[in-house]
């Protein structure tokens, strides 16, 4: 294993999900504000967007957002393999393959979720990419679509693609129901299976398996680190409320450094944003990331109504930020 590959599983103990709409650069540079060491994903971006599409805009990315990962969606090996050459080429430390997303237009274009239905065609996609690629590729599943017995569906899948040279994989710990539920049911309705996924480490111990769905805390992704697994990769409670998953990352999971501060996290975000603007940028592309800063403290109210209603007004600027961190910090001093 090289020293970048023992570097990134490292990282991979604590992740940031790829989520659509969310996970952008502007996202990106506010949570690694938060901690040094987690892993970062990009949104998911199309093989085909990548061969035909506007290749800075999709994939631009900075330095300090290291360690960041590219996911990738599709399902043509050919495609696959040069989307991969080129996320490379920008720099990213891992390329990673959607198998688990289950959106209408994942599904039309026969990628995502459905291709926990093909796992021989997952494994030649993987091979191509891992062929073309410096750096790691990774595969994020689910345990299974539809009618599909995950106890079986799910072992078979990990064996195929490890077969191809993935080591690394981030399963989602629920079935995804192609037929009848909506990409945000798909999220929230059928059943964790964790048990599960603490099996699949069992029965196969060289893979790097980082479980993914539903964690909500810290605490509860400790308790999966000391129960076994090699990672655990959070979503929306990394969003909504970055500040609790992320400023005591650093020293919980990797034993490094002091906490962070949102605090310190927003006047850090003040010369970002002030770039952002005069390169032609809009305050809200970038604001609408820090809505959930402040989640559960005082002030936390303020601070969103101040930002979600003026961030988007002409003109809006750093100030507007600054206006509701003062609010915040008020309130600290009054306490």
């Amino acid at each position: 294993m090289s020293q970048g590959q023992t570097a990134l599983q490292s990282a991979a103990r604590l992740s940031v999900a790829p989520m659509m709409d969310w996970t952008d650069r502007h996202c990106r540079h506010l949570h690694r504000l938060l901690s040094r060491r987690a892993l970062l994903y990009t949104e998911m971006v199309t093989a085909p967007a990548v061969m035909h599409g506007d290749r800075e805009r999709l994939l631009g990315f900075a330095p300090s957002e290291h360690p960041v990962a590219l996911q990738l969606g599709g399902s043509d090996p050919a495609e696959l393999r040069e989307a991969t050459r080129v996320g490379a080429d920008f720099g990213y430390d891992e390329i990673n393959l959607n198998c688990g997303c289950p959106s209408d237009r994942v599904q039309s274009g026969a990628f995502g979720a459905v291709l926990m239905t093909r796992p021989e065609l997952v494994a030649e996609c993987c091979a191509e990419m891992i062929a073309a690629s410096p750096v790691e590729v990774t595969v994020k599943c689910r345990i299974g679509v539809d009618e599909q017995e995950p106890e079986e569906v799910l072992p078979r899948f990990l064996e195929t693609v490890a077969a191809a040279g993935v080591t690394r994989f981030t399963i989602h710990a629920r079935k995804a129901w192609l037929q009848g539920l909506s990409p945000k049911e798909n999220r929230d309705i059928p059943p964790l299976d964790y048990d599960l996924v603490m099996q699949m480490k069992r029965d196969f111990p060289q893979l790097h398996l980082s479980v993914n769905g539903g964690i909500a805390t810290l605490d509860a992704a400790e308790d999966f680190l000391a129960a076994g697994l090699d990672g655990v990769m959070i979503g929306r409670a990394a969003y909504h409320q970055p500040a609790d998953i992320l400023c005591a990352a650093d020293r919980r999971i990797w034993g490094e450094g002091e906490d962070s501060a949102p605090e310190a996290a927003v006047r850090e975000m003040l010369p970002y944003i002030e770039a952002h603007l005069t390169g032609g940028g809009r305050l809200h592309q970038v604001t609408r990331h820090m809505l959930g800063l402040f989640a559960g403290r005082p002030g936390a109210r303020g601070w969103r109504r101040v930002l979600s209603e003026g961030a988007s007004r002409p003109g809006a600027g750093p100030e507007l930020v600054r206006e509701g961190l003062g609010r915040i910090e008020d309130l600290q001093q009054a306490a």
